[in-house]
């Protein structure tokens, strides 16, 4: 992302689009001289204010053998700092009576807080803090790589499908092309065993620097007295070096595949029939996302009304979209019914999207698919927090901030053609990675 290296601040008005019928937001966009690029978005309807900051690396920047440590600093940021003791970052926030939490994906790390407006110096403070001077000790990293590695553990390795959905879907991507999105988010025991401290205070140093950074403010704060506090935590702390960038050289496949995932833990079968796609910023994902809530949306979406409703061959069935900076993903899912075979359920999920190829969609999805995704835009923006994160997506996943207030327009403008046309594009069975995922039961060695 091109970050402006200047303290001159620019005022531009930030509209919702005329169809969210919201008010004219004003923001204020301007960046230190150590490259933290910042943006503040007054509003004082509440006595409460968001301090959202993102870096720019998430598992997609992680290398060979080196993998699960974008998602290891979610844990170790709150391990303590030069002026913070471990876990205090937590207790001060919620002591302040604030909320906060961190997360990770394939494209970026975040961690936000929401506090009482007078309590905007602790946040600000607190990130600025483990910014400068996270304590990257051999105990402080032993621990969190435990603490991931039982992460892994509970909601992964002892989750029915839970494997095929996070290791499997990898397997979209070729590891010498894109080896960001061939591996998953959480990464490795191996690699994270075999870690040493240095290996992660390297990535530390060369990702969690201001230049590397977003801050994101949006509430009720006084902005010269905010500026004066960034100015104050943030200024002196070093830029960094420039991170290399990542790549991902992903093409429409030529030829369908298909995998069995046995799962000692699943009760019945499931069936992911997954599609390389464009990343989020292209064009072609809006209609995406109103085909995924056509085909997979709810009780009334085609997926459900024929595999739950008609044929009963599933018990439930719908679409997820992974939407990335770089490629993104198209999953149509089913879990099987009592004595229903997975191969049965992959037929039928590959005839309903074979229809769209074929027949399109009507006018009447289209409206209803289209009033769903302008009401979750709407509500989308009525908290602090959502505005602060809907801000960081579009610098992050757009092509210009710009979209933040164009973007439901554009969405009400897709017609069903541009749906067929990006379905016979880029969901076709040559483009298709399916996943049978089988129940088998677990072998167990013989009690002594």
């Amino acid at each position: 992302m091109t970050r402006l290296r200047t303290l001159a601040s620019l005022t531009i008005p930030l509209l919702t689009a005329p169809l969210a019928a919201q008010e004219r937001i004003e923001f204020d966009d301007y960046s230190l001289d150590n490259g933290l690029r910042i943006i503040l978005v007054e509003d004082h309807s509440a006595p409460v204010v968001t301090v959202d900051l993102w870096y720019d690396v998430g598992s997609s920047s992680e290398r060979l053998n080196r993998t699960g440590f974008a998602h290891l600093f979610e844990h170790m940021m709150f391990e303590g700092s030069a002026n913070v003791g471990k876990a205090e970052h937590m207790a001060l926030i919620e002591r302040a009576g604030g909320s906060m939490n961190g997360t990770t994906n394939e494209d970026r790390t975040a961690y936000f807080e929401t506090v009482p407006a007078n309590r905007l110096n602790l946040a600000l403070w607190l990130e600025a803090d483990r910014m400068r001077s996270l304590a990257v000790t051999d105990e402080n990293f032993e621990n969190q790589r435990n603490a991931v590695q039982e992460e892994r553990r509970m909601r992964i390795d002892n989750q029915p499908y839970a494997a095929a959905f996070v290791e499997g879907i990898t397997q979209l991507f070729d590891s010498t092309d894109c080896f960001g999105y061939a591996h998953s988010v959480i990464g490795s025991m191996d690699d994270l065993n075999r870690a040493q401290t240095a290996d992660v205070q390297s990535f530390f140093d060369l990702y969690y620097a201001p230049g590397n950074a977003t801050l994101v403010l949006v509430g009720d704060f006084d902005p010269t007295e905010a500026k004066s506090l960034i100015e104050q935590y943030y200024g002196d702390i070093p830029a960094g070096e420039e991170p290399p960038a990542t790549r991902c050289a992903w093409s429409v496949g030529t030829e369908a595949q298909q995998i069995v995932w046995d799962d000692p833990l699943a009760n019945l079968p499931l069936v992911l029939v997954a599609y390389r796609t464009p990343a989020h910023g292209d064009g072609d994902i809006r209609a995406l996302q109103l085909l995924s809530e056509i085909l997979g949306a709810g009780e009334s979406s085609r997926l459900n009304r024929k595999m739950v409703r008609e044929e009963q061959s599933a018990v439930q069935a719908g679409t997820q979209v992974d939407s990335r900076q770089m490629a993104s993903v198209f999953i149509a899912l089913g879990i099987a019914n009592q004595g229903v075979e997975a191969q049965v359920l992959a037929d039928q999920l590959h005839a309903e999207v074979a229809r769209v190829l074929a027949e399109g969609i009507t006018e009447e999805e289209l409206t209803k698919a289209k009033n769903a995704y302008r009401s979750r835009d709407i509500f989308g923006r009525q908290t602090t927090m959502a505005v602060a994160q809907n801000i960081q997506h579009y610098l992050h996943y757009h092509k210009s901030l710009d979209e933040f207030y164009t973007d439901l327009d554009m969405y009400m403008a897709v017609t069903a053609d541009d749906i067929q046309r990006f379905a016979q594009k880029y969901l076709t069975p040559e483009n298709s990675f399916t996943i049978l995922v089988t129940p088998k039961a677990a072998t167990q060695a013989p009690v002594p």
